[in-house]
């Protein structure tokens, strides 16, 4: 088997089941080069070849790139899953249990900013679960400076200011509304 495919086929597998998330290039990377499988010249001429034949396709998000398995990714790895060894399989399965927590928090909650018509910066901070967006705030700041504080911030905030908003927006003792 030709090893470039093999790589393609172990980062198929990947993206395919990490259900609804997406990967970092970080992620897939440390996973295959941790276990000696290639280069990181490899991985990223594998990854390149993906993206332009549609088999992934790929997100930027504040300088990370996000990669996610394509419908045409997952015909393919339905035809060439049964090439990849059973112990590279369960290697990935075994890297996805022992880091499920980091690979969920940095696909669910994320923060991004970019330069707006108004010579400001446009902030969008986003908690996701699965493919629901359980909120996506936008605003905008006067710097950049600002802008990216803000995105730094979010992880470590965006619990606290989802249940402020909750709270706040939710709570009206004067007011009842009969439920639906």
């Amino acid at each position: 088997m030709d090893s470039l495919f093999l790589y393609k086929i172990i980062i198929l597998y990947m993206l395919d089941r990490i259900d609804e998330y997406t990967l970092t290039n970080t992620q897939l990377s440390s996973f295959i080069l941790d276990r000696g499988y290639t280069t990181m010249f490899n991985i990223h001429e594998a990854l390149s070849e993906m993206i332009d034949s549609g088999f992934i396709s790929v997100s930027t998000i504040r300088d990370t790139q996000h990669y996610k398995i394509t419908n045409l990714g997952e015909e393919a790895l339905f035809y060439f899953e049964n090439r990849l060894p059973n112990p590279i399989k369960q290697d990935i399965l075994d890297y996805f249990k022992e880091e499920k927590i980091n690979l969920k928090n940095e696909s669910e909650i994320y923060a991004d900013y970019y330069p707006n018509d108004n010579q400001e910066y446009t902030v969008e901070c986003i908690i996701k679960e699965r493919k629901d967006t359980l909120l996506d705030l936008k605003f905008n700041v006067p710097t950049r400076g600002l802008a990216v504080s803000i995105c730094d911030n979010w992880r470590a905030k965006s619990t606290e200011v989802y249940g402020y908003l909750m709270n706040e927006l939710a709570a009206n003792p004067d007011q009842e509304h009969p439920q639906e």
